[in-house]
């Protein structure tokens, strides 16, 4: 198992004492001027950002050579250049409109603390090697000593756990709430205050969540994996926070490497759901993270094999492991059907959630662009040789496989024979984004459109998804003067609800591309349903690029000629669409069949980053991963309620 994956998996396992009852922490509130007036859009502008970023202040980032602040993230957020911890910069081609730093909250700031402080920390071996950590060997050689003081399981939770100063994680959330406090210009740049709960499952099954305050009251400290590994133990003192004024939510993420454990049928004691569950849980997260630099879990083939584009970046393994993970229970379109089922059977539904992208960055800046790929992991996989993109010379396979601890202790052998690094790199993404509809770029705002789920997500590019539903729509209000203001006021957008109803409804879908990625190609809805209880799925295209149109039977538009030169990557100019606009009606519509609805819309293929790595390095392409890749968006859904 890789060495560095195989600490990280016994650090984010060890066991802790579980509270009976969470206790609400005191609050916090720093006294801040009354925000100035902004000029608010009553028909909502779209806004992106990124809501999982990883900082000095994560004992994991620190320890792969990340030594960037808060500060930094939200300055990189806003559009600077960022230093790699091996010293190149980092830039977006263009900034963004929201951020929250969300460090993981165990252990927060203890590594720091360790290796530049002045308390009982700094008297620990961990310090003095966590001090200069500039290779990869060194970093593995940080975690095996940070190991050493770590509680392995339950049984010895009694056991001292050093690295947990209470103290320590105090002085680093503050820093970050200020952080938050200073970066936070209400109508140009947004800032959430958040951090990262961090649990598993028994057998490293991931069911990690951030947490997002609406405003400046927060928690005194966050609620991490040393209270609880319970999510649902995470839920209730949320709404012990939300009593005490503190107002904020959970979003899961890495629902691909859960092995099922993240829309389970029962809840985590294994005990049967009911609707105060449901209720918990929809109350404390509305929405889900689909897409990240450990890859997309909206869907995989095992559970769509009549979706062409179900295999899209796809880790098939469990977080921080290299043990696979079960797709059943483990990706969003398949948690709706769940959901569905859930509430035909019981009357209620623990899964009717929306969808945001973000970037699981440990560099402190994601890295959205596959011309423009630096990863996730500081030191460890910054070279293409570390991250299996580029074959390992002769000379260079020991030496990956003793001294990389995200290589495996083999080097993977590819079809053609080349020989890479064996690292869980290999399956990772230049993704995502979290966008909102909303009135104004505020935290009120912005927020507000988390918890209404008026949200979508997409895998990297600035992909804008509008999405409305009605059973009283115009037949022409895609060619209306002010589509949208009539879509708001005779309908629901993307994460509403549609009553009964004996006629189809329509639906209004408008997509916008990127104008520094690819053009679009086609416009889809993702249908699912039940059928007597059984849960059933289908992909329309409903809006085709350069003047296709869908064919009625198979439901696919043509394929509009879009290609890829691999040699340098160039993309035609003359395919695609700037944008695409249609209204559509269910013409399977069954007015008795629960169902939802939701939007995914296509670029043209572009060159993938390992593509890029292979060209930069003279190399042909690995003939194992995938050449080029088509960036996408996805709405969150609109719910029909027979």
């Amino acid at each position: 198992m890789k060495y560095l994956l195989l600490l990280l998996i016994v650090m984010m396992a060890s066991g802790c004492t579980q509270p009976e009852q969470p206790q609400a922490p005191e609050t916090t509130a720093d006294a801040t001027a009354p925000e100035p007036a902004v000029d608010r859009n009553p028909h909502r502008n779209a806004y992106f950002g990124d809501l999982h970023i990883h900082t000095r202040y994560s004992f994991d980032a620190y320890l792969m050579g990340t030594r960037a602040t808060p500060d930094d993230a939200y300055r990189f957020g806003k559009g600077e250049a960022l230093d790699h911890a091996t010293g190149f910069s980092m830039k977006m081609k263009k900034p963004l409109d929201f951020l929250s730093v969300t460090d993981h909250g165990f252990y927060l700031g203890a590594m720091p603390e360790a290796a530049e402080g002045s308390g009982p920390l700094s008297e620990l071996e961990l310090g003095k090697i966590a001090r200069s950590i500039t290779t990869p060997a060194e970093s593995r050689a940080a975690f095996a000593e940070a190991l050493k003081h770590v509680r392995y399981t339950v049984s010895d939770s009694d056991a001292p756990d050093l690295l947990d100063d209470r103290d320590v994680a105090r002085s680093a959330w503050q820093d970050i709430i200020e952080a938050a406090e200073r970066h936070n210009t209400p109508g140009e740049f947004t800032t959430f205050i958040g951090y990262e709960y961090t649990t598993s499952g028994p057998e490293f099954e991931n069911l990690h969540r951030n947490v997002i305050f609406r405003g400046s009251e927060v928690a005194e400290l966050p609620f991490s994996r040393l209270d609880s590994l319970n999510p649902e133990d995470l839920w209730h003192w949320l709404d012990q926070q939300r009593e005490a004024g503190n107002e904020a939510l959970a979003i899961p993420h890495n629902s691909n490497g859960s092995n099922g454990w993240m829309f389970q049928t029962t809840r985590f004691d294994g005990s049967p759901q009911d609707r105060d569950y449901a209720d918990l849980r929809m109350r404390n997260e509305p929405l889900v993270e689909n897409s990240q630099v450990k890859g997309t879990s909206d869907t995989h083939p095992l559970l769509s094999p009549n979706d062409e584009w179900a295999d899209f970046e796809i880790m098939p393994i469990r977080v921080a492991s290299n043990l696979a993970s079960q797709a059943p229970g483990s990706y969003v379109r398949d948690a709706y059907l769940r959901g569905l089922q859930s509430e035909e059977k019981g009357g209620f539904n623990p899964y009717k959630f929306g969808v945001i992208g973000s970037s699981d960055t440990h560099n402190a800046a994601g890295s959205f662009e596959e011309d423009n790929y630096w990863s996730k992991t500081g030191i460890t996989d910054i070279k293409p040789q570390q991250r299996g993109s580029v074959p390992l010379a002769e000379q260079a396979v020991s030496e990956v496989a003793e001294d990389d601890p995200l290589a495996g202790s083999e080097p993977a052998i590819a079809p053609d024979g080349r020989r890479y690094a064996n690292a869980a790199a290999q399956y990772w993404s230049a993704s995502g984004l979290a966008a909102v509809w909303a009135e104004s770029n505020t935290r009120e705002d912005i927020y507000d459109a988390f918890r209404r789920k008026e949200t979508f997500s997409t895998s990297g590019p600035h992909i804008k998804v509008r999405f409305f539903g009605s059973q009283n729509y115009d037949d022409n209000l895609a060619n209306a003067d002010d589509p949208v203001a009539e879509a708001y006021a005779g309908g629901v957008t993307m994460g509403g609800d549609l009553s009964r109803s004996e006629t189809a409804p329509k639906f209004l879908v408008w997509a916008g591309r990127d104008a520094d990625s690819a053009p679009l190609q086609r416009l889809q809805i993702i249908k699912g349903w039940l059928d007597n209880g059984e849960a059933k799925e289908k992909v329309f295209d409903i809006a085709c690029s350069d003047g296709g149109t869908v064919n009625s039977d198979s439901h696919r538009c043509p394929d509009n000629g879009a290609s890829v030169d691999l040699r340098t990557c160039a993309i035609p100019s003359d395919r695609g669409a700037a944008e695409l606009k249609t209204l559509w009606r269910d013409p399977e519509f069954d007015a008795d069949q629960p169902a939802f609805y939701y939007v995914r819309v296509l670029e043209n293929p572009k060159c993938r980053w390992s593509t890029w790595d292979a060209i930069r390095e003279g190399v042909e392409p690995r003939v194992d991963m995938q050449a080029t890749i088509q960036d996408r968006a996805w709405s969150s859904p609109i719910w029909y309620n027979p």
